[in-house]
């Protein structure tokens, strides 16, 4: 099957991330989101990122200028009935997520095939909203999309072995390195590092070191280019505490019960980088 459109359900970091790469990779795409104050703040981050390229000299003007071309916006889900491939990069819950896929069930096209880019909730249970589970799979990205190389694979039980493919020959042609993962809470990327993020915020909570001194220890001690606690502001608080709580919720696991720290802090709004304060300030 051939990938000539794809559409993006969401229009926020992950969402304009994911548009940019499937357009620079030549293919027509439509970014969707609720409103059209967010799908402009989307496609003027996208701008804003290929005219630093064009600084750089990394791309040329007119490249830009193609890109930009091929990515249209919507506010309307019914603008997916013709593209080949829908990916949803929606916010990180259940319920949203589920109406969305049963919506997009409805509205595409039979070939089409529906991915998630959801962070931990499993493949099965957002293939069950449809009545296409064979053309459901999980694509989860790395925030910022345009610069990190991994996107993790996810079959649900009865995803096709010919979704599968045709999903990891996209990741490719977006010029990333994908990796296959199985359908658990978390799937790997986050089954590791949720509960090292969580962790951080446990040895804030308890007082074992000052959050500076806790993202020191680890970038410097175990080599790693951001500490847990400023990833887990850029990440969104909010997002760290859904993925815990999947996880929790999957496997029953005490190691997986969210620090009440991160909860207080979700429940305050500050949530990180988006709202300009987490653990550390943006304003």
């Amino acid at each position: 099957m051939q990938i000539n459109s794809i559409g993006v359900i969401g229009a926020g970091q992950m969402g304009n991330g994911i548009a940019q790469v499937a357009a620079m990779a030549g293919l027509d795409v439509i970014m969707n989101d609720i409103s059209e104050e967010f799908v402009q703040r989307g496609y003027a981050s996208i701008t804003k990122i290929l005219n630093r390229s064009v600084d750089k000299e990394k791309i040329s003007s007119t490249e830009k200028d193609e890109i930009l071309k091929r990515i249209k916006t919507s506010t309307h889900i019914n603008d997916m009935s013709d593209v080949d491939f829908v990916i949803e990069a929606a916010t990180e819950n259940e319920a949203v997520k589920y109406k969305l896929f049963e919506d997009l069930d409805t509205i595409c096209a039979d070939h089409t095939i529906l991915a998630t880019n959801t962070s931990s909730i499993p493949i099965g249970r957002v293939a069950a909203q449809t009545e296409r589970p064979e053309k459901v799979i999980g694509m989860h990205f790395m925030n910022p999309v345009p610069v990190m190389k991994l996107v993790e694979v996810i079959k649900g039980l009865v995803t096709s072995d010919e979704t599968f493919q045709i999903t990891w020959d996209l990741s490719l042609k977006f010029g990333k390195t994908p990796a296959e993962s199985n359908d658990y809470p978390g799937f790997i990327s986050n089954r590791i590092l949720m509960p090292m993020i969580n962790e951080a915020i446990y040895c804030l909570y308890h007082g074992v070191g000052k959050k500076e001194d806790i993202d020191t220890v680890m970038k410097l001690g175990m080599n790693h280019p951001m500490g847990p606690l400023s990833l887990a502001d850029l990440i969104g608080l909010d997002t760290c505490l859904a993925i815990m709580e999947t996880l929790y919720d999957g496997f029953k696991d005490s190691k997986y019960r969210p620090c009440p720290l991160l909860r207080k802090y979700v429940e305050s709004g500050l949530l990180g980088r988006k709202t300009g304060k987490g653990f550390y300030s943006y304003e």
